[in-house]
């Protein structure tokens, strides 16, 4: 109980730090010379298009935190996964609340990534929408296992999908125009990076890598 507690006063602090950041993003909008040379975004822009599909992305990453976290007692694995799901929860909420800032819908009949000019690279196959994202079925196994199989499995599909998010956050950094969000995107890539590097040694630890 109170591990569920715990999570929930986390979820209430993440909306606050994300409401709080979106605050600051309108008070940029207004005043910033930035904010001021930039148009509202479209529907169809880098931006949107960017803050809808890293919101899908940073969700799973949130989903299967919060289910590492309850199959293992390992301090190191529980740490991170707490670190990624609040971090990617605040995020999300930003991408969301800039969305509705710019008076835009939070989904698309276009494919993901088609503001990358990447429609077609994935099929969605088994529920993986983007590159990176873990399969419907390599979540339901992630929920069976526990311990070091658990920690194993999570760790290697967090660094699949930090690295498509990278290179998603990558083509915002390249392509979106409102300054707050390319900043966010390049603080991802700069996070996730060294998450890599992190996640990459404790596989080693545990006697295994990431997949190929």
């Amino acid at each position: 109980m109170r591990r569920l507690v715990g999570w929930v006063a986390g979820a209430a602090a993440a909306a606050l730090f994300a409401a709080g950041a979106v605050t600051h993003a309108v008070a940029e909008s207004a005043g910033g010379h930035a904010a001021a040379a930039s148009p509202t975004p479209t529907a169809d822009s880098a931006d949107a298009g960017f803050a809808r599909d890293m919101a899908v992305h940073h969700q799973q990453a949130v989903e299967m935190s919060y289910v590492v976290r309850d199959r293992t007692k390992d301090p190191e694995v529980r740490r991170l996964a707490y670190d990624i799901a609040q971090t990617q929860a605040d995020q999300r909420g930003m991408l969301l609340g800039w969305l509705d800032l710019w008076g835009l819908p939070k989904v698309s009949a276009d494919p993901p990534m088609t503001w990358m000019g990447m429609g077609g690279m994935a099929d969605g196959k088994d529920g993986a929408l983007m590159p990176g994202m873990a399969t419907n079925t390599e979540l339901t196994r992630l929920q069976k296992l526990s311990g070091k199989r658990a920690e194993v499995l999570y760790l290697q599909l967090m660094t699949d999908h930090h690295k498509g998010g990278i290179h998603m956050a990558e083509g915002c950094v390249a392509r979106c125009t409102v300054g707050v969000e390319k900043r966010l995107a390049q603080g991802m890539v700069d996070a996730q990076r060294s998450e890599l590097t992190s996640m990459a040694e404790m596989l080693r630890q545990r006697g295994a890598a990431a997949r190929p």
